[in-house]
C-alpha cells in the first residue's frame, strides 16, 4: 500500500507538472488531483522539489530499463552492445521526440529544465550499463582494452545526437537516411572496439 500511494503521488505529480510546470504546481494541487490530503503527501515527501525528483528519477528509468534488462541478458558482449545502441536509438524518434514507452511520452515536451534534468540522469545511468558491457567485452576478448576505455561516455554523447529534434533534417541535408545512419553510427561503434587479431 505504501509504494502504491508514493507512485500515485509521483504520477499525479509527473501529470501536473508537465500541463502546469512545476512552477505552477503546488502540493495542494497534487493532493487534490490525487485525491489524498497534504498531511499524507508530506508523509512520503519533505517538499516539492523532493517529489519532483521523485519524478525525475522515475523518468530517468524509465529510459534506461530496456537497457538494464539488455544488461542482464546471456549474450555476448558484442551482441549485447549492439541490442544496447538499438534500444538506445528507438527510445527517441526524430523529429517528433516521441517515446516509444508511453509513461515518458512527454518527457521532450515537458518543460526544458526537467526534461534536462531527466536526460542527464539517464545519461549518468546508461553510462554506467555501458561501461559494464565494455567491461564484460574486454575480460572475455571482444573488445580493445584502450577503445573500451573510452568509449562509454563518448557512445552515450553520439547517441544523444540522434535525440536532437533537427536530427533527420540535418542528415537529409547530407544526403543521409536516418535508418541508414543510425546502423552505420552502430556498426562504426563495434568494429572501433574489435580486438586486433
Amino acid at each position: 500500500m505504501v509504494s502504491k500511494t508514493r507512485d500515485k503521488l509521483i504520477d499525479v505529480a509527473r501529470q501536473l507538472f508537465a500541463h502546469k510546470g512545476v512552477e505552477n504546481t503546488t502540493m495542494l494541487d497534487i493532493a487534490n488531483a490525487s485525491e489524498k490530503g497534504r498531511r499524507t503527501i508530506y508523509t512520503y515527501f519533505k517538499n516539492k522539489r523532493e517529489i519532483h525528483q521523485a519524478v525525475i528519477e522515475r523518468e530517468s528509468e524509465q529510459i534506461v530499463s530496456r537497457q538494464r534488462q539488455i544488461l542482464d541478458s546471456d549474450a555476448s558482449a558484442t551482441r549485447k552492445l549492439s541490442d544496447f545502441l538499438h534500444a538506445r536509438l528507438d527510445i527517441v524518434k526524430c523529429p517528433t521526440g516521441r517515446f516509444l514507452p508511453e509513461n515518458v511520452s512527454d518527457i521532450l515536451r515537458l518543460d526544458f529544465k526537467r526534461a534536462e534534468k531527466t536526460r542527464r540522469l539517464a545519461a549518468k545511468k546508461e553510462v554506467e550499463i555501458l561501461s559494464r558491457i565494455l567491461e564484460k567485452g574486454v575480460a572475455d576478448g571482444e573488445f580493445s582494452p584502450q577503445q573500451a576505455r573510452r568509449a562509454a561516455a563518448m557512445t552515450v554523447v553520439v547517441m544523444q545526437g540522434f535525440d536532437h529534434p533537427n536530427c533527420a533534417a540535418s542528415l537529409e541535408a547530407f544526403g543521409f537516411d536516418r535508418g541508414d545512419s543510425e546502423e552505420a553510427v552502430i556498426e562504426f561503434i563495434l568494429c572501433g572496439l574489435k580486438r586486433e587479431s
